[in-house]
């Protein structure tokens, strides 16, 4: 789970700082490789090598919005659903997280590794 504390400028010009959380779980990873020819990663690395802008945002922005999770109270359960992600996509919040991952290389390499679970040997 990749814990991202962001201060951001909400809709009424306050500043926030809040907690965000982000996690894909190893069935989900699965479940994303195996739904691509030859594998989703595959997938990544050729939109990057290909320089498509538009694929890299359309396939970011996925990956943060199926990522986007709330943590519950007793830490047992992390609670995703499209509503949680479709209010957090309309979040200055939001906006600010996909700039950063859109534009710099570094910080979205990052994410990436944040947001996949280790694989234990």
């Amino acid at each position: 789970m990749f814990k991202k504390t962001m201060t951001y400028t909400d809709f009424d010009g306050n500043e926030r700082t809040e907690d965000f959380y982000f996690n894909l779980t190893k069935a989900e990873v699965m479940e994303m490789e195996m739904s691509e020819t030859g594998g989703y990663s595959k997938l990544l690395e050729k939109i990057v090598a290909e320089q498509d802008s538009r694929k890299i945002i359309k396939n970011f922005k996925e990956l943060i919005l199926k990522s986007y999770g709330e943590k519950t109270l007793d830490g047992k359960r992390f609670v995703k659903s499209a509503e949680l992600s479709e209010s957090f996509a309309q979040t200055n919040a939001f906006n600010d997280l996909a700039v950063e991952l859109y534009t710099n290389a570094e910080s979205a390499a990052a994410f990436v590794n944040a947001i996949i679970p280790q694989v234990s040997e």
